[in-house]
């Protein structure tokens, strides 16, 4: 069961390396195999269990602690998630969480299967680019991750510096970084001209409602109001990343 007791967030200075991990195991929450609201086109998306960054006004602090989710072996779920993914007519796959160089090594393996079968790969970060490059000089894990990664979105959320001219991201100190040619292009328009959020609702038969993608607390209050409350987490302020699966009250 996820861990929703309160978690002290590190101020992003005083971020430190990421603790290696076993590259047999990846501790996930959720996956979709096709959204429109997790980077360039039609797209899988997997969140991943556990961050070290815990920036603070996080839409996900449910995905904070190691515990819950699933833990799988890596390249099991890669096949199984290409296949889907394809079968949905996605283009490639964005990794989210939590923090999915926490798993670096593990999410290397899924990011590799995805470039071999054709697909492109986007990843998003809490550390910074310089970070990771630095970082990645003295270990394979987060090199591996890099390499198979077309666009990165990188550096801590800040509550207080929201970007609404930039989709995908919340403040305006992250990056998108096209670290391939496959969104180098789409990258400079979006420098130059600026791109649209999207927000996505999916219902299921038994009421659970999910959300995913971009919107400020008066649109969900619009979209969601009345609908009970969300169960899976505590209410946050301001602008975030969504990815989140809610239940609507009895």
């Amino acid at each position: 069961m996820t861990d929703l007791l309160p978690l002290s967030p590190l101020p992003p200075g005083s971020l430190t390396i990421p603790t290696p991990r076993p590259a047999d195991a990846l501790r996930w929450s959720r996956f979709l195999a096709s959204t429109s609201a997790e980077g360039p086109g039609v797209r899988a998306a997997v969140w991943v269990q556990g961050c070290s960054v815990k920036c603070p006004g996080c839409f996900n602090p449910h995905l904070w602690s190691e515990r819950g989710g699933r833990d799988d072996e890596p390249a099991s779920l890669a096949a199984d998630w290409i296949a889907a993914a394809r079968a949905a007519g996605a283009e490639g796959i964005t990794l989210l969480g939590g923090e999915p160089f926490d798993q670096a090594g593990a999410l290397a393996v899924v990011a590799r299967a995805f470039r071999d079968a054709g697909l492109t790969v986007m990843t998003f970060t809490g550390y910074t680019h310089a970070q990771l490059q630095g970082w990645s000089a003295e270990r394979d894990d987060i090199r591996s991750l890099l390499e198979a990664t077309d666009l990165l979105a990188d550096g801590p959320y800040l509550a207080d510096r929201p970007d609404a001219v930039r989709p995908w991201i919340g403040s305006t100190n992250q990056g998108l970084r096209a670290l391939t040619p496959a969104y180098r292009a789409l990258i400079a328009s979006i420098e130059e001209r600026g791109g649209q959020d999207r927000l996505e609702i999916r219902i299921a038969r038994d009421g659970t409602i999910a959300v995913n993608g971009w919107a400020d607390d008066a649109a969900l209050e619009i979209l969601l109001g009345d609908l009970g409350v969300r169960a899976d987490r505590p209410r946050q302020p301001a602008r975030r990343k969504t990815g989140i699966p809610l239940k609507e009250s009895a």
